[in-house]
């Protein structure tokens, strides 16, 4: 959604926004919005030194495509709890928007995500001829066959929503092959080679975004606002709940019962690895680093408000910024970005607006709604190439492999959220320079040496599968993006 942000004069006022360009620069958008003297936005100029361009925000924009019987089409890859969330949103209660295909390896499952969204109008097809012939007939399309979505000529937008890397990175390299926008509720697969499917959209003439709702998306649309109150942003931050490195599905069976995920999902909320994801996809997206290995984490049982004097504002000015998190602060599950003033008459402002005399403000948003939003991120790529997160450039932060228990010569690890591995933010030139195993590719690795518990992994401790497409990409991606000092190989 445009986000924009401004101070009403009468009936005309003048907005403002700031979004990063890159780790050393930040580039102002300055837009004219013109109102009917309520508030109520009759259209917005972007860039007013230069060619007007009409703006609508995403709800007007989709309320024309509805009124002009062109709904948005996209194809979702994976049927679980955030496809079934995100599909039922569709189908029953957003308009000019549509989530027009399905594509899981089970067809049955696919088939009842739209059972429980009440849509039964639905055909199984094996081609993309065949899917788009059923968007043209007014039916929605299911299929096991990626391809049918990727080559699809209906269908603008790709979402991946199946938590899987290895296949979510094999779907998301074919759709960009295929010329398709991709919105990634994938953090994982974003981690692991977001920079690299970043790097092929930008050749293709595409976007690759992270999804709203999700809390990497929601730091960044934060961070957005903040940008454009002319504050100088110095962490990006995640409230999380609990934190045990030791948890896996066994200890998290009952929770995933609870909301109908799997374990391994949920286990990988619990031992740390999902918010180590989470923040390496800001820092990848911000030119953010972590203070450290696992990052700082504090751990406070109180207001995100009262925390902004837990971080050494000395060290985040001189690293330009981390990416880090809190540990049992309220509101939970929130996210927040701590700032500072530019000068004294922001600093007054600040004071008298009750955020407290400095010098770090702290800015917070209580929730984040996952499916609820992921229709927003289809709209913004589709209608505006606006990416609700992506990669300014090469990775920053990495995510390692840590050792959840002893581990002996000749096993072979299993995947994240499971029993043998967790997962911590790294930032990336050490990670490369130390040879540290990145989680996304733990999974199939077999040891080669016995290892204890904590240990973080390296390469030279293991055999890597062959033929996998992750570990494909992510060596080109390592090809193509070197941390300076660090040798090849």
């Amino acid at each position: 959604m445009w986000r924009l942000w401004g101070i009403r004069s009468q009936s005309r006022s003048y907005l403002y926004g700031q979004l990063l360009t890159g780790v050393t620069g930040i580039k102002t958008v300055i837009a004219e919005k013109l109102t009917d003297g309520t508030g109520t936005i009759l259209h917005v100029r972007r860039n007013v030194r230069k060619k007007v361009d009409d703006v609508i925000i995403v709800d007007r924009a989709l309320e024309r495509r509805q009124q002009q019987g062109r709904p948005v089409l996209f194809g979702v890859f994976g049927a679980g709890a955030m496809a079934r969330g995100t599909v039922n949103q569709t189908e029953r209660y957003l308009q000019g928007i549509t989530a027009a295909a399905i594509c899981n390896r089970t067809i049955s499952a696919a088939l009842d995500v739209y059972a429980a969204a009440g849509q039964t109008n639905v055909v199984v097809v094996e081609t993309a001829a065949q899917l788009d012939d059923a968007i043209r007939s007014g039916r929605r399309a299911v299929t096991s066959n990626p391809e049918a979505l990727c080559a699809s000529e209906l269908l603008e937008c790709l979402v991946e929503i199946t938590g899987q890397i290895e296949y979510g990175a094999r779907v998301s390299e074919m759709a960009i092959v295929h010329g398709k926008h991709l919105v990634l509720m994938n953090a994982e697969v974003d981690a692991t080679i977001g920079p690299l499917l970043k790097h092929r959209a930008d050749q293709k003439g595409v976007v690759v975004s992270g999804c709203d709702g999700d809390q990497p998306a929601v730091q960044l649309n934060l961070l957005r606002s903040v940008l454009g109150w002319g504050l100088r942003p110095l962490l990006c931050g995640n409230i999380k709940g609990l934190q045990d490195h030791y948890r896996n599905p066994t200890t998290q069976a009952p929770f995933a019962e609870q909301w109908g995920q799997t374990p391994n999902m949920v286990t990988s909320f619990a031992d740390g690895t999902k918010i180590s994801i989470e923040q390496a996809v800001v820092a990848n997206a911000t030119g953010m680093g972590v203070a450290k290995r696992g990052m700082i984490g504090p751990e406070f049982r109180g207001h995100i408000d009262d925390m902004t004097a837990m971080f050494d504002i000395e060290m985040l000015r001189e690293s330009g910024g981390i990416v880090d998190f809190a540990l049992g602060a309220l509101p939970s599950p929130g996210v927040f970005v701590f700032a500072e003033a530019q000068d004294d008459q922001q600093r007054r402002h600040l004071d008298y607006a009750k955020l407290g005399s400095g010098p770090l403000y702290s800015f917070y948003i209580p929730y984040h709604l996952t499916q609820f939003e992921v229709a927003d991120t289809v709209a913004r790529v589709v209608l505006f190439q606006d990416a609700a997160t992506t990669p300014l450039r090469g990775p920053v932060v990495d995510v390692v492999a840590a050792a959840k228990v002893n581990l002996t010569a000749g096993t072979t690890l299993d995947g994240i959220g499971y029993y043998m591995t967790y997962g911590l933010a790294e930032n990336y030139a050490t990670a490369r320079a130390e040879r540290l195993l990145p989680i996304g590719l733990a999974e199939g690795c077999v040891l080669v040496r016995d290892l204890p518990r904590d240990a973080v992994l390296t390469y030279d401790d293991v055999m890597q599968p062959a033929g996998t497409d992750v570990h494909r990409l992510r060596a080109e991606q390592d090809e193509l993006f070197l941390p300076i000092g660090v040798a090849r190989g």
